[in-house]
């Protein structure tokens, strides 16, 4: 675990402004499901792609807990890996 003056110096190496470096992940397709098993959002535009079509999306569509998590990621890993 960081102490303080660590974590001081970690933000000092970033401004406002600054960007992130890019996360690029590739969701199976088993992904959607154990997402929905684990929120017990079974809406189908998240698990049907034919439903999520007919609903006017290009596909079925991700969790937003699943982008959440890729967020918390994102800032973990620039941080270090210590959260």
């Amino acid at each position: 675990m960081r102490n303080t003056v660590e974590i001081l110096q970690l933000r000092a190496e970033f401004s406002p402004g600054d960007t992130l470096p890019e996360l690029r992940v590739t969701p199976d397709k088993y992904l959607p499901h154990r997402y929905a098993g684990a929120s017990g959002d079974f809406n189908p535009i998240h698990i049907d792609p034919e439903f999520a079509k007919a609903a006017g999306l290009p596909g079925n569509i991700l969790h937003g807990l699943y982008t959440m998590a890729q967020v918390a990621r994102a800032h973990t890993d620039a941080a270090g890996a210590d959260p």
